[in-house]
């Protein structure tokens, strides 16, 4: 594939914009490590929820959705729709709690609510598990993304990919801090939204394609247009369906969807001006993330059903790509080799800016664990500010290293996805109950933590996966991650019972902090007089309005292009009705701040 001089000046435009925002944000980014990490703790609402947005508008989600698709049709999206509910509890239950902290990062956190040496050996070892090896983990998903893209697109080697979409993120990710994240974030989301659009429309109209119509009506798109699973293949239903919505949402540890909020959407609203800004911008973002980008994603991938409609079909046309790299998140790429000059450009550099966007900020987070939560801790207790600024950029350094070489030794991305997912099954109720439970200690952390890695291990990799899951097993495939976080939730609250509660100082000086309310603080009333109502009911009822208002958004986008203009209508209705009473119920939340 040729790329044109007007290809290379979108892409040369791009480039040049997000490093010049890197530069002028390092001006003040380096005069501490709260500007570093968190711009001072100043940010606005939206700016932060275009950040959040674009950060998960990586470079591997397209190609995560299209792998998807292909395999499980539309349906299998409900596997990261259900994530949704997590979000949204974040936003009306969870961002007011994580403003009010006033914690450096969400691990500090575990000093503010436990107290002793297990506390301080939590906080290190999470932060360490969280910064480094989960954050490797996903940062590599999304540079194996833009290995396939450099193959089938450029013609580039895995290492060549790697060598220049990474230099040009960590230099501007390092130099930057966190406000140079933020700023090239706002910039970085409307170059990936105008390529995804523009993409999906010039593809479908594609003369093999033969426009939507014929998409629609393909042979090899029809079974996969449903927007839910078949109710009569149990299998599909349960894996598909119920166990996301009935299980997963609330017991996974995802980046980005963390229950009870965390990582980078913590740090985000612990950036915010104050917990108005940090509930707004984590709404934002989860109406943009579910409601606004997964169907030009989606078209993408149901036309390279008909353009490639198996992995042979890939490998002919693309013969020069690595075998190792084969899977059907390639075809992802595959359709943008046929995009025309200068929409071909504005495509490439809205992947990199996806790439960018998403990479930059795990950068960010993870050197923010690293710095406050082990260096700061450990040999930098001592450490000026500037040493600590100047070590965060050589921490941010060796995660991109560690990252790109994780990412050439793996195959795809639904791969890592589910790897991610199940390592952290089990552990979401705990990061839920934590605020609202006096008897959750640090040891019910440690448990649930361990006790996850391990039963994942053995369910995923060991022999017992095979007596319990195999073809002849005695249980069915799609229990291997409700079992997880039953073992999970069972060692986590027989631990929490057999060792002590924390000490009522520290229990009570975490309630004046964050003053969380509820019957399960009801022997820490707080000692700011009367303290602020709890939000929880409300906050629930906020959350099931909002969770009907953007999947009705989502499926009346789905069924207007379907042209079922039945359903369309009932989709819509619901999305205004829901709409209303969340603003209602919204209103009730702000009342009670008063």
């Amino acid at each position: 594939m040729q790329l044109t001089f007007l290809d290379y000046a979108i892409i040369g435009v791009l480039f040049s914009a997000v490093l010049g925002i890197g530069f002028w944000a390092s001006r003040t980014s380096g005069s501490s490590t709260s500007a570093y990490f968190l711009s001072n703790k100043n940010m606005p609402w939206w700016l932060l929820g275009f950040s959040m947005v674009a950060t998960t508008f990586s470079t591997d989600t397209p190609n995560l959705v299209t792998d998807i698709v292909r395999t499980n049709g539309v349906s299998g999206n409900w596997v990261w729709w259900a994530f949704l509910l997590t979000g949204l509890l974040t936003v009306f239950v969870y961002a007011q709690l994580w403003r009010r902290s006033d914690v450096s990062t969400d691990m500090e956190f575990y000093e503010l609510r436990y107290g002793g040496k297990p506390a301080r050996f939590l906080r290190w070892f999470r932060a360490f598990y969280l910064g480094v090896v989960f954050n490797v983990m996903a940062m590599a998903a999304v540079t194996l993304a833009a290995i396939k893209i450099g193959q089938v697109m450029l013609g580039l080697t895995p290492v060549q990919t790697v060598l220049i979409a990474g230099s040009i993120t960590v230099v501007f990710s390092a130099i930057g801090g966190f406000r140079g994240v933020i700023y090239t974030d706002f910039l970085l989301f409307f170059f990936a939204m105008a390529g995804s659009i523009g993409a999906a429309v010039y593809l479908v109209q594609l003369p093999e394609v033969g426009g939507l119509s014929q998409l629609l009506t393909h042979e090899n798109v029809q079974g996969k247009l449903s927007l839910f699973p078949d109710p009569n293949d149990p299998n599909a239903l349960i894996m598909l369906l119920v166990i996301p919505l009935a299980v997963q949402w609330w017991s996974a540890w995802y980046p980005g969807a963390e229950p009870g909020g965390g990582g980078y959407i913590a740090q985000r609203m612990l950036a915010a001006k104050n917990e108005h800004h940090a509930m707004g911008a984590t709404f934002f973002f989860n109406v943009l993330h579910y409601a606004l980008r997964p169907w030009p994603w989606i078209l993408v991938a149901l036309a390279s059903l008909v353009v490639f409609p198996d992995l042979p079909s890939i490998q002919k046309a693309f013969p020069q790509v690595d075998a190792s790299k084969l899977g059907q998140d390639l075809a992802y790429s595959a359709m943008l080799t046929k995009l025309p000059a200068g929409l071909m450009g504005l495509v490439l550099a809205s992947l990199g800016a996806a790439y960018m966007s998403t990479i930059s900020t795990h950068l960010n987070w993870g050197a923010s664990y690293l710095i406050h939560d082990v260096y700061r801790l450990g040999a930098g207790k001592n450490a000026s500010e500037a040493q600590l600024v100047r070590t965060g950029r050589w921490a941010t350094v060796g995660l991109m290293c560690l990252s790109a070489l994780l990412a050439l030794a793996l195959t795809s991305a639904l791969q890592l996805f589910e790897i991610i997912l199940m390592f952290g099954a089990g552990t979401g109720l705990i990061f839920i109950l934590r605020w609202f439970w006096w008897r959750v200690n640090a040891w019910s952390e440690i448990a649930a933590m361990v006790s996850s890695g391990i039963t994942s291990i053995a369910l995923q990799f060991g022999s017992l996966s095979v007596i319990l899951f195999g073809p002849e097993g005695v249980l069915p495939a799609w229990g291997k991650y409700p079992l997880v976080v039953a073992i999970t939730t069972a060692v986590w609250l027989l631990v929490t019972w057999l060792t002590p509660a924390e000490n009522s100082e520290t229990l009570q000086r975490f309630v004046d902090q964050v003053q969380p309310g509820g019957p399960g603080w009801k022997n820490y009333p707080t000692q700011k007089g009367q303290g602020l109502p709890w939000m929880v009911p409300q906050g629930i009822a906020a959350m099931i309005w909002g969770a009907l208002m953007v999947y009705g958004a989502l499926f009346s986008t789905g069924y207007a292009l379907y042209g079922d203009g039945q359903i369309l209508a009932i989709a819509a209705s619901i999305t205004v009705i829901s709409a209303l009473m969340l603003l209602r119920t919204w209103r009730k939340i702000s009342r009670l701040w008063r």
